[in-house]
């Protein structure tokens, strides 16, 4: 099949979450099954588009309302991203270096979607499956099927819609409605939700099929989805759950580049205390005690805003029987405060605030424990990659990561998981985990128990197939 993905972000062109890293190895492995997956996403201005190779694939022209503009569609040339990769380009609008956070990311992401379309419905031929993911391009199917210009040639073809975080919906008032090329009004409850243009709620609506990245996460959106609830009681027919995989070509301790310690299932005890050396050295942390590390977004859905008081409760009951490593950027009050409790826990504890790819990958493999209390968790990729590393995920029991971690009281488990996300049951977490690590043949046994675990892409692919073939 030829499969078209279309998102707003793609590892390593851009990444903001994880969306990024799943849009960024999903083409890749389905390219690896047979079939000719691209990826299409705006063309912003980061590090990848300059170090790369690209060539012009088309031009044309479209109107956003009543503002006519041209755009750009170049393509990588070297395929080395284990796929075709296409990038938009539209001047004044996504010649950006970020991703999100602008005040016109409506017409940014709007506009992206009309030239994508325009692009589509001038080929030859007709792709098998367009695969669109999260709110930013979750108005296409809609306009296949329901905008003059395109619906004579596009509205048969399969579209399917990924949700990978329904929090974020790209609601719009209506008086922009007239951004969307020219539609049969009469269809305007398929774009309609609570009185707004809801695109992902008209994704839902118009796709043919709808995934979201996790069973549980499925489950979690008829009762928790802001606003959408009720629709996915009603469209549950045509949702199914598909847990992410892992790219285990860049996730593997044995291989990975940004680690200087290498290990795999049988070294994995040697292997991370030489990686969890450098760490400690490097921020200062006693070595001989567990270390615990959050990596994330600083933001409520990851319950970031818990962790500073979590952190002094932790050095106040347990005193000095563990270290805490952050690696995040988000809310600067959270930010602010996790930078602060840094002179009052000397050798304990330390904070690196921002976004470090390379980093990332060493406390994987140096740390013992994986902090994620999050409020919100659609599928986690985090848990995946610390099991990925002998690193024991401390987590709790929501959407994917109930999917992915089974506790350590329970049959053939490995992790930690917990109810709330709360101060009080990550401070009894972290005694429990204070226990494994003091209990040296139970740690080994859960290490290498995790480590070989599949979670990787193949296993997702197969799922998909059986999706798009439904």
């Amino acid at each position: 099949m030829e499969i078209i993905h279309i998102s707003a972000e793609c590892y390593p062109m851009a990444k903001a979450g994880g969306l990024g890293d799943v849009v960024g190895a999903l083409p890749k492995y389905q390219n690896q099954a047979g079939h000719f997956a691209k990826v299409v996403m705006p063309m912003y201005r980061t590090k990848f588009l300059y170090d790369n190779q690209f060539e012009v694939d088309f031009k044309g022209a479209a109107y956003l309302g009543d503002v006519y503009f041209e755009f750009t569609i170049i393509k990588q040339v070297t395929n080395k991203l284990g796929f075709d990769l296409y990038l938009v380009d539209i001047n004044g609008l996504l010649d950006r270096e970020n991703v999100y956070g602008y005040d016109d990311d409506t017409e940014r992401f709007t506009a992206f979607q009309i030239a994508v379309i325009t692009w589509l419905n001038s080929w030859e031929h007709e792709p098998d499956i367009v695969h669109c993911h999260d709110h930013h391009t979750a108005l296409i199917p809609f306009m296949m099927k329901h905008c003059y210009a395109f619906k004579t040639k596009l509205a048969n073809i399969t579209s399917i819609v990924t949700i990978h975080n329904a929090q974020y919906q790209g609601w719009m008032s209506w008086d922009k409605s007239y951004y969307i090329p020219h539609w049969d009004t009469w269809k305007y409850g398929m774009l309609d939700w609570k009185n707004m243009i809801n695109p992902l709620a008209s994704g839902i609506k118009n796709a043919w099929r709808v995934t979201t990245v996790s069973n549980s996460y499925l489950e979690e959106l008829t009762k928790n989805s802001n606003g959408l609830e009720k629709l996915f009681e009603y469209e549950r027919g045509k949702c199914f759950g598909i847990l992410n995989g892992i790219d285990h070509d860049v996730w593997n301790p044995s291989t990975d580049t940004y680690i200087n310690h290498h290990f795999n299932v049988k070294t994995v005890d040697k292997g991370k205390a030489e990686n969890k050396k450098i760490i400690c050295e490097n921020f200062k942390i006693n070595p001989d005690l567990p270390l615990i590390v959050f990596i994330g977004r600083l933001v409520g859905e990851k319950a970031a805003d818990i962790l500073p008081e979590s952190i002094q409760q932790i050095f106040t009951h347990l005193k000095n029987q563990c270290c805490i490593v952050i690696l995040g950027s988000g809310d600067p009050v959270i930010e602010a405060q996790l930078k602060a409790l840094q002179n009052s826990y000397k050798g304990l504890y330390n904070a690196y605030i921002g976004y470090n790819e390379s980093l990332s990958h060493v406390l994987y493999a140096g740390a013992d424990f994986l902090l994620m209390p999050s409020r919100v968790e659609p599928c986690g990729l985090n848990q995946m990659y610390a099991m990925r590393y002998g690193t024991v995920p401390m987590v709790r029991s929501t959407g994917g990561l109930k999917d992915t971690v089974i506790d350590i009281g329970d049959e053939a488990g490995y992790g930690i998981r917990y109810n709330n996300a709360s101060v009080a049951d990550i401070l009894y977490s972290t005694q429990r985990a204070i226990d494994v690590y003091n209990d040296k043949d139970l740690l080994q046994t859960i290490r290498k128990r995790m480590m070989q675990i599949d979670n990787s892409w193949e296993k997702t692919v197969a799922n998909y197939d059986a999706i798009y073939s439904f």
